[in-house]
């Protein structure tokens, strides 16, 4: 990742900081940030339905995974619990303290799960599986396996405590706890056998430590989609606007809004999902705004901004509605409702190792982390329409484009932001004059949480 690019994210965790901790409410939303092949999810409502990525998830919510289904989900501090096949966990506490401490509570009832844990200030998670217990402190990776064959537990960093009814047991790095059936303990051994699906969460986990910015800790402590961000799009700037961001694989006729479903939470009430694999942060904060020449494009916010259920929108073009949210539970049972305004077919095929993307997919159906150079390969598609791409076995290293201040690079150009402006947006957009500066109010704070 280049210094620029760093410098970039840094903007957006300066407007992350302002994210409200307040005292009288123990609410908190992380984010369930990758999904593959059949995965459910029961919402603390008690019933199981068709989960979808960037579904936020509160306390009380379960999810598990079907066949070779997987799943990854993500706290406010870049921490990951990631679910193999046919494994199913639950979030018994999701809460915030009247001092701040986010207090995380995972419970694996079944298969197999990663816990990366970042082991950042202000944060607390307890892992539990069968009778055993490990509040987790400092910074961890681990695995944990229960099924018919028992349980057992084996760490890659960190040195764990685990609690159980036989006492505290210390589990090392490169160590694996096995449970003793006869005796209700565990036993330590000196190594961790491999399991079939340690090479995903190899993966997964280098692409979070790749795209995430290293200097993040020094802005804010919250860091969910910030990789999103970084792999899937790039940062700009724009004259009166300040610094934007734009995905990759966008045209003329695309919005924010094309593909994505509005999804029921007790408590919160209906929320925007968007289906892009990136679609997190740019939905719960700042403002969306319509730019001539550019296009959408999302700009971070100031100090005002708190977390939003339903996104906002400054300066839309004429003419513009988005998707409204239903007024109430259209079917007893159903609380995600699909919405797509897109293009008919699919904006990504895939055959073998390879992929066609075409415009306006946004980035949907893109593997994470597993085509190199999405910049320039953003640019082939806005010159013919589509792009066929390599996918990877792991996740490729990525250098972002050298952008200097004042000029402007969206949906992958590296052109100066000069010359005339035309009616329509040409391959590489440009601007000329400043745009009105963004000193509106605030969009208003109707349908968000408090954390």
């Amino acid at each position: 990742m280049s210094l620029n690019h760093r410098v970039v994210l840094g903007v957006l965790c300066g407007s992350l900081l302002c994210l409200p901790a307040l005292a009288d409410s123990n609410v908190r939303i992380v984010r369930l940030s990758y999904i593959e092949g059949g995965v459910q999810i029961d919402r603390n409502t008690g019933q199981w339905e068709k989960a979808i990525a960037n579904l936020p998830i509160t306390e009380g919510a379960k999810l598990r995974t079907e066949g070779d289904g997987r799943a990854e989900v993500e706290l406010e501090d870049g921490s990951t619990v990631r679910l193999g096949s046919n494994t199913a966990v639950q979030f018994p506490q999701l809460s915030l303290r009247d001092s701040g401490v986010k207090v995380s509570t995972v419970e694996v009832q079944n298969g197999t799960a990663y816990i990366d844990y970042a082991g950042t200030k202000q944060n607390e998670l307890t892992v539990r599986f069968g009778d055993q217990r490990i509040g987790l402190t400092q910074a961890a990776h681990l695995r944990i396996v229960s099924d018919q064959q028992g349980q057992a537990l084996a760490v890659f960093k960190g040195n764990i405590q685990v609690e159980g009814p036989s006492g505290t047991v210390q589990v090392k790095k490169n160590q694996t706890a096995t449970l003793d059936p006869s005796a209700n303990a565990l036993v330590i051994a000196k190594e961790i056998q491999p399991e079939p699906l340690d090479s995903w969460d190899k993966s997964q986990a280098q692409y979070q430590q790749r795209y995430a910015s290293s200097s993040y800790s020094n802005y804010s402590p919250y860091r969910y989609g910030t990789s999103d961000l970084s792999y899937y799009g790039t940062f700009f700037s724009a004259p009166g606007y300040g610094m934007l961001w734009q995905p990759y694989f966008i045209g003329a006729g695309w919005d924010p809004f094309m593909d994505g479903a509005w999804a029921f939470t007790p408590g919160v009430g209906y929320g925007w999902v968007s289906s892009y694999p990136w679609g997190w942060v740019p939905y719960h904060y700042g403002s969306w705004v319509f730019l001539p020449g550019y296009g959408w494009a999302w700009q971070p916010g100031g100090t005002w901004m708190p977390w939003y259920s339903q996104p906002q929108l400054l300066r839309t073009p004429t003419g513009f509605r988005p998707p409204q949210p239903p007024t109430t539970i259209a079917t007893r049972g159903t609380s995600i409702l699909p919405v797509n305004r897109g293009p008919v077919s699919s904006p990504v095929s895939q055959s073998g190792n390879k992929i066609l993307i075409r415009t306006n997919s946004a980035g949907l159906g893109v593997p994470r982390g597993r085509v190199s150079d999405l910049a320039k390969v953003s640019r082939q598609v806005q010159e013919r329409g589509t792009a066929t791409q390599r996918v990877q076995t792991a996740p490729v290293s990525q250098t972002a484009p050298p952008m200097a201040r004042g000029t402007s690079s969206p949906r992958g150009s590296s052109q100066p932001a000069s010359g005339p402006r035309s009616s329509s947006p040409p391959s590489s957009p440009r601007m000329s004059s400043p745009q009105p500066s963004m000193g509106a109010p605030a969009p208003p704070r109707s349908g968000s949480p408090h954390r």
